[in-house]
């Protein structure tokens, strides 16, 4: 369940400007757009610079079959 009918915004919007008044609103709504802006740079900012996430490594080369012990790989 979701906010999907265009019905729900408009009946939020309208509560947010009676409880907010005309004045306030704008505010509020600047400040939020800030902070989700501020949320997603560090989200990619962290996702760059994580210095606990392995870089990849290149998977081991396969010897020939004929220098190969006789064993399964784990």
């Amino acid at each position: 369940m979701g906010i999907v009918n265009p019905m729900h915004l408009i009946f939020i919007a309208a509560v947010a400007l009676i409880v907010l008044g005309p004045k306030r609103l704008p505010d509020l709504a600047r400040s939020l757009g800030n902070g989700m802006r501020e949320f997603r740079e560090s989200l990619s900012e962290t996702a760059s610079d994580d210095p606990a996430r392995p870089e990849p490594v290149d998977p081991p080369q396969q010897l020939p079959s004929g220098d190969a012990p006789d064993r399964r790989p784990l």
